[in-house]
């Protein structure tokens, strides 16, 4: 048998595979059809502190071979996830990577608090989320995801990572700032921002105009990102996200 044991920073893993969230509610119900054993760990849906109800239907729509969500992170709360997801983990045959998502630092830290405490393995920072002061999002501002990934990282003892975006404008400021803040590794990357119109009706397809643009035309923007990302800082550990659909 072929020895896939890699590491990823502090962490190790059986097989350089990490299961994305993705569609699925919560990794235990993706458990019966995804054969986790031939992952190395499974990164569960994000949480935030306090419930977040997401946005209106519709949430979701093709696009081309891609497909466009504006799903608005919905999730019932740290609390309920622990309580009802997180005593599940230890069933499952794989580590599971908690994700935390929060409007300002202290809500990121109060909920990987909570993720450390339900048994999560690591910590993935989703930065990806959108900011309330400005409505943006924390990945697009190297100041400000460094001080999220400072608060988690003054949180908790797990290890942690920085889900960062494609959208920004200087990824490989960014992914330094963070590295910098105490993140193990970067996550690169996210969905790309998108949106598309129903042309009989003429009304956008997503609920809130624009959305994350995946599927596999991301590949190439996420693999850019890794490049970048890996010539100017070697040494940051990296994680590859976006478009994967076979070994190749």
């Amino acid at each position: 048998m072929v020895d896939l044991r890699t590491v990823l920073g502090p962490v190790s893993l059986r097989s350089p595979l990490i299961a994305a969230s993705g569609t699925v509610g919560a990794v235990h119900d993706f458990a019966p059809v995804g054969a986790l054993h031939a992952y190395g760990a499974a990164v569960a849906k994000s949480v935030s502190d306090e419930p977040w109800p997401g946005r209106p239907a519709p949430r979701l729509a093709p696009a081309g071979v891609g497909m466009l969500n504006g799903i608005g992170i919905q999730n019932p709360g740290i609390r309920v996830w622990a309580a009802e997801a997180g005593r599940r983990l230890g069933a499952l045959d794989v580590p599971v990577w908690g994700s935390a998502v929060g409007y300002r630092p202290a809500e990121f830290a109060r909920v990987a608090v909570g993720l450390e405490a339900a048994g999560v393995a690591a910590v993935e920072v989703n930065l990806s989320c959108p900011n309330q002061d400005g409505g943006t999002m924390f990945a697009l501002d190297p100041e400000a995801a460094a001080s999220v990934v400072a608060a988690v990282r003054r949180a908790v003892a797990l290890p942690v990572g920085a889900k960062l975006s494609p959208n920004a404008a200087d990824i490989v400021a960014v992914a330094k700032a963070t590295g910098d803040a105490g993140a193990d590794w970067v996550v690169l990357t996210n969905t790309v921002w998108g949106a598309a119109v129903d042309v009989d009706t003429r009304r956008p397809l997503l609920s809130g105009v624009v959305g994350g643009y995946s599927g596999r035309p991301l590949k190439p923007i996420a693999l850019r990102c890794v490049w970048e990302v890996s010539r100017a800082i070697p040494s940051l550990p990296i994680g590859g996200c976006g478009g994967i659909a076979n070994g190749q």
